[in-house]
C-alpha cells in the first residue's frame, strides 16, 4: 500500500509539472507559391514556383512545381487583336490553379514578363504594345491570384535573371548540407555564365576576372552575398530575327525574283514577300533598298556550307570594334569571357538536333555542321519526317549563326569552347529567366514571422505518461490481489 501510494504521488507530481512547464514551440513554416509568365517573341510559358515562408538569409529556397506552354504564338503577335493575347493565357492559368491549394490562391503573387518580341513591338507601335499588356493584365485579374503586374523586361534584366537561375539550380549560391541540416554557402562556389538565344534577342551574362565599371554591372544580393556581373542583350540578334535579316540581305543584293540562299538545303525553295520585311524594326522598314511596292521573291536553297557562314558573318558589324579585344560587334564593350557557361534556349535546341554535345572538339562541331549543310532537302525531309518542315531547312543557318556569335562575337576559342555546356534543364527545373526573376522578387518579400504555439517539454511529458501508466497497472494488480 505504501509503495502504491508513493507511485500515485509521483505520477500526480509529474502530471502537474508537465502541465505547468510549457514553452514556445514554432510551427512548421507555411508553403508559399508564385507564378511567372514568360512571354517570349515566339511563344509564352507559365511557371509555378513554391518555397517555404521562412527564408534562408532573406531569399526563398524556390523550386519549380509546374510548367505550362501557352498555345499559339507570342503575345506580340496579337498586336492587331489584343484581347486574344489575354485569352491565350486562360488554359495555363486554370491548370496552375489545380496545383495550388484553394486556400492559398489569393496570396499567390502572379507576374508576366515580356521579352524581346514585345520590346520590338513597343519600338514599332507603343500604343499596340500597351494595349496587349492591358488585355493580359485584365485577364489575369479575373483569376483568384495576387496579380502584381505585366511588364516588358529590359534585355539586361532578362540576361541577369537567366544568370541567377543557372547558378541557383547548380548550387552556386547555396546548397543543403546533410551534416549541418541546413542550407549553407559553398566554400568554393563555381559561378557559371549564361548564354541565352531567343527568337528576337540574345544575352550574355558572366562574372569577369577584373573589376567592372558601374555603368555596365548588374548587382544582386542573394543568400547574404553580393554579386556583380557583366550582362548585355542584343536586340534583333535572336534566331528568328537573324533569319529574316539574312533573307532580306540576300534579296536586296539581287534584282532577280529568284535568289540563291546558301544556307537552305539544295532543292528547297521558299517564297517570301518584300512587305514581310517591313513588319519588324530589325529588317529596317525604311531601308531604301526595299521597294515601296510589294513583290514575291523565291529563295532557292544551295546547301553551300562555306557560303552560308560567310553570309551570316555579314550580319555583324565587326569593323565597329576596330582593334579592340574587349569588344564584340557594333562597338559593344565586353570583358574577356571567363569561367564556365551554360548555353540554353535556341543554343541548346539547335545543337541537340544536330547531336552536338559538350566535350566535342570545336573541329568536330564545325565538321558536323558543314556535313549537315551539304545535305539535300530530299535527304533531310526523309531522314527527319517528324521534324517541323518549316524549321528543318533553318538548322544550317542557325548553327552557323551560333558559331559566329560564340567565336567571332563573344570571342570563345578552341580552349574556352570546352567551358560551354548546352542544356535546358538543371535538376527538375527549366533553365530560363523566370526562376531568377522569382528568386529576386522573394528578396523583396519579407520573411514570414514564425507562428509560435505553447508546447510541453517532451521529456517531462514522456515521464508523466510513463508514471501514469505504471500507476494504473500497479493499481489494477493491487485490486485483483
Amino acid at each position: 500500500t505504501a509503495v502504491l501510494g508513493a507511485l500515485v504521488a509521483l505520477s500526480i507530481i509529474a502530471l502537474v509539472l508537465s502541465l505547468v512547464k510549457i514553452e514556445d514551440v514554432p510551427l512548421p513554416p507555411t508553403v508559399k507559391y508564385g507564378m511567372v509568365f514568360d512571354a517570349g517573341s515566339s511563344h509564352t510559358s507559365l511557371f509555378v514556383y513554391v518555397w517555404d515562408s521562412d527564408k534562408e538569409n532573406n531569399t526563398g529556397v524556390v523550386s519549380q512545381t509546374l510548367s505550362c506552354d501557352v498555345q499559339g504564338q507570342g503575345i506580340s503577335s496579337y498586336a492587331s487583336d489584343p484581347p486574344k493575347a489575354g485569352d491565350s493565357l486562360r488554359a495555363c492559368l486554370e491548370t496552375a490553379l489545380k496545383v495550388i491549394p484553394a486556400a492559398k490562391q489569393s496570396e499567390v503573387p502572379a507576374y508576366l514578363g515580356a521579352t524581346a518580341g514585345m520590346r520590338l513591338l513597343r519600338e514599332q507601335n507603343s500604343s499596340a504594345a500597351d494595349q496587349v499588356l492591358a488585355e493580359v493584365a485584365k485577364t489575369m485579374r479575373e483569376y483568384p491570384v495576387a496579380f502584381k503586374g505585366a511588364r516588358i523586361l529590359t534585355g539586361e534584366e532578362e540576361g541577369a535573371y537567366g544568370w541567377i537561375t543557372i547558378n541557383y539550380l547548380l548550387d552556386s549560391f547555396t546548397k543543403y548540407s546533410p551534416k549541418a541540416h541546413a542550407w549553407v554557402h559553398p566554400e568554393a562556389a563555381n559561378i557559371f555564365g549564361a548564354l541565352d538565344l531567343g527568337g528576337a534577342s540574345t544575352q550574355i551574362s558572366f562574372t569577369p576576372e577584373g573589376s567592372l565599371n558601374w555603368t555596365e554591372a548588374s548587382q544582386f544580393t542573394l543568400y547574404g552575398y553580393n554579386y556583380s556581373i557583366y550582362t548585355h542583350s542584343y536586340l534583333c540578334y535572336g534566331q528568328n530575327e537573324m533569319l529574316k535579316r539574312l533573307a532580306k540581305e540576300l534579296i536586296v543584293s539581287s534584282s532577280s525574283t529568284r535568289v540563291d540562299h546558301p544556307c537552305y538545303p539544295k532543292d528547297y525553295n521558299e517564297t517570301v514577300s518584300l512587305s514581310s520585311f517591313r513588319t519588324s524594326p530589325c529588317t529596317n522598314g525604311s531601308d531604301p533598298r526595299l521597294t515601296i511596292g510589294d513583290r514575291n521573291v523565291t529563295l532557292q536553297g544551295r546547301g553551300n556550307a562555306s557560303g552560308c557562314l560567310a553570309a551570316v558573318k555579314k550580319l555583324f558589324n565587326f569593323s565597329a570594334c576596330g582593334q579592340s579585344q574587349d569588344c564584340t560587334f557594333d562597338g559593344v564593350h565586353q570583358p574577356p569571357v571567363h569561367g564556365q557557361f551554360i548555353a540554353f534556349s535556341a543554343f541548346y535546341y539547335n545543337f541537340k538536333f544536330l547531336n552536338l554535345t559538350e566535350g566535342q572538339s570545336l573541329d568536330t562541331v564545325k565538321e558536323t555542321i558543314e556535313h549537315f549543310c551539304r545535305r539535300t532537302w530530299e535527304d533531310l525531309s526523309s531522314s527527319y519526317p517528324e521534324e517541323n518542315p518549316e524549321r528543318l531547312p533553318k538548322y544550317c543557318a542557325n548553327a552557323n549563326y551560333i558559331l559566329t556569335l560564340l567565336l567571332d562575337a563573344y570571342k570563345f576559342n578552341e580552349t574556352s569552347w570546352n567551358n560551354i555546356f548546352f542544356q535546358m534543364k538543371a535538376g527538375s527545373a527549366d533553365v530560363g529567366w523566370t526562376l531568377g526573376y522569382m528568386l529576386n522578387l522573394t528578396n523583396m518579400m519579407p520573411a514570414e514571422a514564425p507562428v509560435w504555439i505553447k508546447g510541453h517539454v517532451p521529456s517531462l511529458w514522456a515521464a508523466a505518461v510513463a508514471f501514469i501508466i505504471l500507476t494504473l497497472t500497479l493499481g489494477l494488480a493491487a485490486l485483483l490481489v
